[in-house]
């Protein structure tokens, strides 16, 4: 579970959010994206488009040529009796990958994007489709939330039921801006807010779903707006 504290304009916020988003399509992960402000739609017509591999090996192969040129010229101005002695490696000689690359300045392919299961979470359309609802004695925003992470994790077998029946994969829950008024919480406007630890008992919930399930998430939040 990963906090990412937004700044004002919500810029290095967004980019870590959508960054974790797109990694998860290019793994062939699940995702599962929630909102009060923007439409999950939105957001993942905004992923960064990721670099091909054979770009990266071009990008690779030119740097290693850069640095075996360097070394050639260097050798030529050390002193002859450090000619003989071994060299130390500076750096690993085998390039292991771990994680993707992305040109920000691109968006990624609907196609890629629609490669994988996606599921949204629209606060807006959520309240307009059911009536009203408060358990666990939390606001009625973070309950429908949890009501249904707690679904797909459950329907998909991200819990680890019928794993004879599917493949198992990870789900990747993005949640954008939790905490601010949009969600319904008055502990951004309110001094005497109606309860004061309905994000607390969500992100506790939260937790315990993760735990049992194979599933991350990312949650930003809007510091600043709360008191």
């Amino acid at each position: 579970l990963l906090f990412t504290e937004e700044d004002k304009y919500g810029l290095y916020s967004s980019l870590l959010f959508k960054y974790f988003l797109a990694e998860g399509i290019v793994c062939g992960h699940d995702l599962f994206v929630a909102s009060a402000k923007e439409h999950p739609d939105n957001i993942l017509k905004e992923l960064p488009a990721p670099l091909l591999d054979d770009t990266h090996g071009r990008e690779l192969g030119e740097e290693a040529a850069a640095v075996k040129s360097e070394d050639s010229q260097d050798s030529m101005k050390i002193a002859w009796r450090y000619q003989n002695l071994p060299k130390m490696e500076a750096s690993p000689t085998t390039y292991t990958k771990f994680g993707h690359y992305y040109d920000v300045s691109k968006k990624m392919s609907p196609e890629l994007c629609r490669s994988v299961k996606r599921h949204s979470f629209y606060l807006h359309e959520e309240l307009s489709l059911e009536p009203k609802m408060g358990a666990w004695n939390m606001n009625c925003g973070y309950a429908r939330l949890l009501q249904s992470i707690q679904k797909v994790i459950s329907q998909e077998g991200f819990d680890g039921s019928d794993p004879q029946k599917k493949q198992r994969n990870v789900l990747r829950i993005g949640i954008q801006s939790l905490g601010s008024i949009l969600w319904g919480d008055d502990v951004c406007c309110s001094d005497t807010p109606e309860d004061p630890h309905s994000l607390t008992k969500f992100l506790y919930a939260l937790r315990g779903l993760l735990r049992k399930s194979l599933s991350a998430c990312i949650i930003t939040v809007p510091a600043h707006l709360i008191q």
